[in-house]
C-alpha cells in the first residue's frame, strides 16, 4: 500500500483508499455522511474499532477528492440497480434472502 499526504489513509494496489491498518473504505464513511447526514462523532459511534482522528480524517480525504468519489458512488449505485434490475421484482426479494442464508 502507498502512503499519501493524509496520516490516516492509505491506498490499496488499485489506487482505493482505505483507513490506515483497516479494511475500512473512504467511500463506506462518506455514504454514511451523505446517507445519513452523520457528524464524525455519529461515524465513530458505529465503528467503534476506529478512532474520531481516522474518521476526520476519511471525510478530509473525501471532500478533497469529492468529485472522484462521487463518480465512484454513482457507479456503485448503477452497478446494483443493474443487478436489481435483472434479478427482476418477483425474484429479487427471494434471492437476496437465500444469498444472505448462503443458499443459491
Amino acid at each position: 500500500m502507498s502512503v499519501t499526504a493524509y496520516r490516516h489513509i492509505e491506498l490499496d494496489a488499485n489506487g482505493v483508499p482505505h483507513l490506515a491498518g483497516t479494511p475500512t473504505k473512504v467511500v463506506e464513511i462518506a455514504l454514511e455522511r451523505i446517507a445519513h447526514h452523520w457528524d464524525a462523532e455519529q461515524i465513530q459511534r458505529q465503528h467503534p474499532d476506529l478512532t474520531l482522528a481516522q474518521v476526520h480524517s476519511a471525510l478530509a480525504y473525501y471532500y478533497d477528492h469529492q468529485q472522484e468519489l462521487d463518480d465512484d458512488i454513482e457507479q456503485r449505485r448503477r452497478r446494483a440497480d443493474e443487478i436489481f434490475d435483472r434479478l427482476g421484482p418477483a425474484t429479487r426479494r427471494d434471492k437476496l434472502h437465500a444469498a444472505r442464508r448462503g443458499r443459491p
